[in-house]
């Protein structure tokens, strides 16, 4: 048996051996080539894997997911309204959080005026509020008070008026209302001492308006045109004697 592997070892040796020197190189030379081709490919296969690892992380599962809700900017809401009207499930993947719709909801809250929402990686959702301001106090039928902004946007009910805002005898408050606009339009134009003595303002129509100021004094505004000049006129007769001052005709102003 011993002789009988040794001859078949020297037959294999010498088949082997057969083989040209040249050829044995230009087969090593086709592998090392066919290795090469096959790294690109390889490569490209691994990038792809990654990626797509990468991407189920990112978009399917809970480990980069909404764990805080961020609030800034808020004074008159509460931030736990803002995340109630946010309705941003917890540990929602936080790349798949439509932005625009948790903006469109919290925009939907009267109180607020304008609304930033962007993400903060890991793992929070930031909601940046800006409030409405109020420019006036509208009292109502059941003894409260309705605060509009420079927009003429009701946007939240008191039962007293903040200090130092003044009131708006409006009807029926609201942006598309003409004496809303000519409201918002002469207390616009007021000047500082105009604004410090002024306790009301009533807009029966457009085309009459009246300042309620401290001691029982009253300004005729008549209607919104003309009101930065009708703002000079009456700021300057402030000092004069008389309950009533009348520049609904700024260039003709009587006063009693």
């Amino acid at each position: 048996m011993a002789g009988g592997g040794t001859r078949n070892w020297r037959l294999v040796r010498a088949d082997t051996d057969a083989v040209p020197p040249s050829a044995r190189r230009f087969m090593a030379r086709a592998r090392q080539r066919r290795l090469r081709a096959a790294l690109p490919w390889l490569a490209g296969t691994g990038v792809l894997l990654l990626a797509g690892g990468l991407i189920w992380l990112v978009y399917g599962t809970s480990v980069l997911g909404v764990r805080t809700v961020e609030v800034v900017g808020v004074q008159v809401l509460a931030p736990e309204q803002v995340r109630a009207a946010a309705a941003v499930p917890a540990e929602r993947p936080l790349a798949r959080v439509d932005l625009d719709e948790v903006s469109a909801r919290v925009r939907g809250l009267s109180a607020v005026d304008k609304v930033v929402v962007s993400r903060a990686w890991p793992s929070t959702l930031r909601i940046e509020v800006v409030e409405r301001v109020a420019v006036a106090a509208v009292p109502t039928a059941g003894g409260q008070y309705t605060l509009i902004d420079d927009d003429g946007v009701p946007f939240r009910t008191v039962a007293a008026p903040p200090a130092g805002l003044p009131l708006a005898r409006l009807q029926s408050p609201g942006p598309a209302d003409s004496n809303t606009g000519s409201a918002l339009k002469v207390l616009a134009a007021l000047s500082d001492d105009l604004r410090e003595q002024l306790v009301a303002i009533s807009v029966i129509s457009p085309v009459s308006i009246k300042l309620e100021l401290r001691k029982e004094r009253v300004v005729i505004w008549g209607d919104d045109t003309q009101s930065d000049q009708k703002s000079k006129v009456a700021t300057a007769l402030l000092r004069r004697e008389g309950r009533e001052i009348d520049v609904s005709a700024p260039t003709v102003v009587t006063i009693r």
